[in-house]
């Protein structure tokens, strides 16, 4: 007996303490129908599938109808659902293109309560300062963190090596260290590069171009919303360092190959160097194990230009849960506690699906601190900010990529790509 006592006990101090999923005490019985829409990710949803499961079990009356969409159609599919007032209880976005439900009074404030918390204070200590702030407004949260995610470099030692450099000791903390060591790295047959030292993650021009010219003291919109694209001299460096290092330049890279990020876990001398987040370990683990336990990686802070007038990493985004507010009461409070309680297992999403929700507990764990290089994105992180999520945020992407790609591609001269930008921005600003 005393051997059975002692075996489950010792099953119970391995097996993870998961909270009990909460009873909604408003519910009295009341059905209600709770439908979700998010964005495809095979582990969060199998993970999401069963949290749902286990509050659906704690509130019978509850039914939840869980619907995935492609990342690249997701948006289309929540703005058309709003615009027809069929959307979904609850959905999440990219925070840039969610903050306009936000602002059109489409989306319900937290109800602290039904989603654990004892008050707003209460929530907002819960997580990393500054991670609420895209999401409140007129003194009320809208949202709660799905994930947010920054990037770093991620570097493959052995094409350092075989390119005769030491990646421990020159690997790049400058851009204009990242274009001569790459220049170093770099491999071509005839003009068709065969292995890349870095390239870009295209298209996403907000999240990690835009940090380069606040870098040198330029700025996309300013916090008072009056002015845009300031700062001539920071654009018009990065502009042409594009040029530079695109194939009309020194043909180092180009929006026309393979993602990087794709190609770097495949560990066949195609890149030395790729941004991503801590979530790339996981696909790296899963897409090529052998490569993930070589030791033959690393990941190091995002560069900073030689003469940067800042330090400001690659801006983090990510993703927030947020409710209807055209649902009824009880489901808002029904839909909070949902959220609340899937959300109350950060470890899992992070163990699971390599996602990061910035909580303290999250950060502060041994999950987190035993991750490979999670103290990288975590410095990096605090030093920096959310990506710009205000007015036309989808648009300006889009005109950035337009900006760029111009001066990379077709050789239209950076400050003429400049005066666009600015004009078609503040057009664009203008319309909301």
């Amino acid at each position: 007996m005393k051997r059975f006592v002692a075996v489950m006990l010792a099953a119970l101090l391995v097996a993870p303490a998961f909270a009990q999923a909460p009873t909604v005490r408003a519910l009295k019985g009341k059905k209600v129908e709770l439908v979700v829409w998010t964005h495809e990710d095979q582990a969060r949803t199998a993970l999401e599938k069963r949290l749902i499961d286990e509050f659906v079990a704690a509130n019978p009356s509850v039914s939840v109808n869980y619907v995935t969409y492609p990342s690249g159609k997701i948006k289309d599919i929540v703005v058309a659902g709003f615009a027809a007032n069929a959307g979904p209880d609850v959905f999440n976005l990219e925070i840039f293109e969610e903050y306009q439900f936000i602002e059109n009074g489409r989306v319900a404030p937290v109800d602290y309560a039904s989603a654990g918390f004892k008050s707003m204070k209460d929530m907002q200590g819960k997580y990393l300062p500054g991670m609420l702030d895209p999401v409140t407004d007129g003194g009320k949260i809208y949202g709660m963190p799905l994930e947010l995610t920054n990037w770093a470099m991620y570097l493959n030692k052995k094409i350092f090596r075989d390119a005769g450099l030491d990646p421990m000791k020159d690997y790049p903390k400058t851009w204009e260290e990242v274009m001569a060591v790459s220049e170093k790295i770099v491999t071509r047959d005839g003009q068709i590069i065969k292995r890349r030292g870095f390239d870009f993650r295209y298209p996403y021009y907000l999240t990690s171009v835009v940090p380069m010219v606040e870098q040198l003291g330029g700025v996309l919109v300013s916090k008072d919303g009056k002015s845009s694209v300031t700062g001539d001299a920071a654009w018009l460096k990065v502009l042409e360092y594009f040029r530079e290092f695109g194939p009309n330049g020194k043909n180092l890279g180009s929006p026309t190959y393979t993602a990087a990020r794709k190609v770097f876990d495949n560990d066949k001398n195609e890149i030395a160097m790729s941004l991503s987040g801590l979530y790339q370990e996981a696909r790296m683990r899963d897409a090529n194990r052998a490569f993930y336990d070589s030791g033959e990686w690393m990941v190091v802070p995002f560069p900073q230009w030689k003469d940067a007038v800042k330090k400001v990493p690659n801006n983090y985004y990510g993703h927030y849960y947020m409710v209807n507010a055209q649902k009824p009461k009880l489901s808002q409070q029904a839909a909070w506690a949902l959220i609340g309680y899937m959300l109350s297992h950060g470890e899992e999403y992070l163990e699971k699906v390599a996602i990061v929700q910035p909580t303290k507990a999250l950060f502060d764990s041994k999950t987190f601190k035993a991750t490979p290089y999670s103290d990288v994105f975590a410095k990096d992180m605090a030093a920096g900010h959310i990506v710009y999520y205000g007015p036309a945020s989808s648009k300006i992407e889009s005109l950035l990529k337009e900006a760029f790609e111009s001066v990379m591609l077709s050789g239209v001269e950076p400050a003429k790509a400049l005066e666009k930008l600015r004009r078609d921005v503040a057009a664009a600003l203008a319309d909301i």
